[in-house]
């Protein structure tokens, strides 16, 4: 199974990459609204995203009450976790 630490290192990259968020700003408790700047669009471009990252479709509701960096990561790693096995 991928790590938690792995995993942020994705997510921290795929911020990066598509938001332009420098990966020094990133860390758990970064909010993703308020720190980042992110509105609802770009929430639906990281779930599509983080699909591609775990090869799992990502249902809209796993992410309902997502708010920073950590929960993302808690979410994706209990999204692998649930489908047994490795990305």
């Amino acid at each position: 199974m991928m790590s938690k630490e792995n995993i942020f290192k994705e997510v921290a990259t795929i911020l990066n990459e598509t938001f332009e968020i420098p990966k020094e700003n990133i860390k758990s408790e970064t909010r993703l609204f308020e720190d980042m700047d992110l509105d609802s669009i770009d929430a639906v471009d990281l779930i599509v995203k983080l699909q591609n990252y775990t090869d799992r479709k990502i249902a809209p509701e796993v992410f309902k009450n997502v708010r920073n960096v950590g929960d993302i990561v808690d979410a994706v790693h209990q999204l692998i976790k649930e489908n047994n096995g490795p990305v």
